[in-house]
């Protein structure tokens, strides 16, 4: 196993390295370790993927990965889809996001290396898992959050022990204060960015999953919610791993209110830029990319190559999409899980989709992490079907 960078080519040893001594590029595993004897029936660990790690010590799973893919039917109608429409429900993982495979693939090789814990930055999901798979391994965390971060997350990272740093601004500014304490501290840096090459690299789970839950099958669409974009590389190299190098066609989904990726990508640019400063309620895709702009570059060259889009959506639509997801599907999410629904009803609508294609959403962060957006949710219209039941009247008149 060793890393090498995605510009240069450049080959590194397996250590814990985060950018290419040569050009500063991103780097990713390449002949990833296996572990040495299997774990039955823990999620991904349990499969046939190699993730980086080979010590089954080393590895502190809480379940994460093997995640359901529901068949949408109601929701498909709701949104003016007539062909297959799934939902890829990544909100049942342990600590309730997607966040868990990377987190606990790069926790795991922390420890195989002997690191002595772990910092993460962190809009809130990232921090939460970071948290809990930190708890699970017995090593000490620090999460970098910025002061905007819905309570739901903060009270998850409280709850599991980590030690929690509030940083004034956008989820940019938390980056650069996780660069520095891992930087003095020795720790490992588990940030989902593309920074940990061993957390990036096991998002390819999500690939392989959707594939063998389809039977064999490669979906016309997969959408994406999208900050920095690792997960957008993890269902490519997912899919083409199983296939031999076919990919779905891939929509790199952002919010209205933080969208560099969108920017370039409606431009013709190939290299992303910072945005400002974000305006949107969608905390898990609210990431400006500011001082890691090749992040985004590098998702918006996978979109391109898989002949994808990029779009962005604004907030209303995205509260939609959650109530539909909650209402037809019975699918909690919150408001960057939801942006996936919400960017398929726009790309149904203008025709960039067909009506009749196999599309795969991802609903990648569970409903509880922002339950505030759910308290002010309208309420929903009373089902027709409940006139004819007779219910009792409420107790105490």
């Amino acid at each position: 196993m060793h890393l090498v960078c995605i510009d240069c080519a450049a080959r590194h040893p397996a250590e814990m390295r985060y950018s290419c001594e040569r050009c500063g590029g991103i780097l990713e595993v390449a002949e990833p370790a296996r572990l040495a004897r299997p774990l039955p029936g823990a999620g991904m660990w349990s499969a046939d993927a190699a993730l980086g790690v080979a010590d089954p010590a080393a590895v502190a799973t809480l379940g994460e990965g093997q995640t359901p893919l529901h068949r949408a039917p109601r929701l498909a109608a709701a949104v003016g889809a007539s062909g297959p429409l799934w939902i890829k429900d990544e909100t049942v993982n342990p600590s309730g996001s997607f966040k868990d495979r990377a987190v606990a693939a790069a926790v795991a090789r922390a420890r195989e290396l002997g690191m002595a814990g772990i910092v993460c930055a962190s809009s809130g999901n990232a921090g939460a898992s970071a948290a809990a798979y930190a708890a699970r391994a017995g090593l000490p965390a620090v999460i970098v959050v910025p002061t905007v971060t819905p309570a739901e997350k903060l009270t998850q990272i409280a709850a599991y022990g980590a030690r929690l740093v509030r940083v004034d601004g956008h989820y940019s500014n938390a980056y650069r204060v996780g660069l520095e304490l891992a930087a003095r501290h020795g720790l490992a840096n588990v940030t989902t960015t593309y920074l940990n090459p061993y957390g990036v690299d096991a998002l390819k789970t999500v690939g392989h999953e959707i594939f063998d839950q389809l039977g064999g099958l490669v979906p016309d669409w997969v959408l994406v919610p999208t900050g920095a974009g690792p997960l957008v590389k993890g269902v490519v190299q997912g899919l083409r791993e199983r296939t031999g190098g076919r990919s779905a066609r891939l929509v790199a989904v952002q919010a209205e209110g933080c969208a560099p990726i969108v920017r370039a990508f409606r431009s013709g640019r190939r290299e992303v830029e910072a945005w400002g400063t974000p305006t949107t309620f969608a905390s898990g895709i609210s990431d400006p990319l500011v001082g890691y702009e090749r992040d985004g570059t590098h998702t918006l060259d996978l979109v391109i190559a898989s002949r994808g889009l990029a779009v962005a959506v604004p907030d209303p639509a995205i509260r939609d999409a959650m109530a539909l997801l909650a209402r037809q599907e019975g699918v909690l999410a919150e408001p960057t899980g939801a942006s996936s629904v919400a960017a398929l009803a726009m790309l149904l609508a203008d025709g960039r989709i067909a009506r009749d294609a196999t599309v795969v959403c991802l609903v990648t962060g569970h409903g509880f992490k922002d339950f505030k957006v759910w308290r002010d949710m309208p309420p929903a219209a009373e089902d027709r079907r409940l006139a004819a039941i007779p219910l009792p009247a409420a107790a105490g008149g």
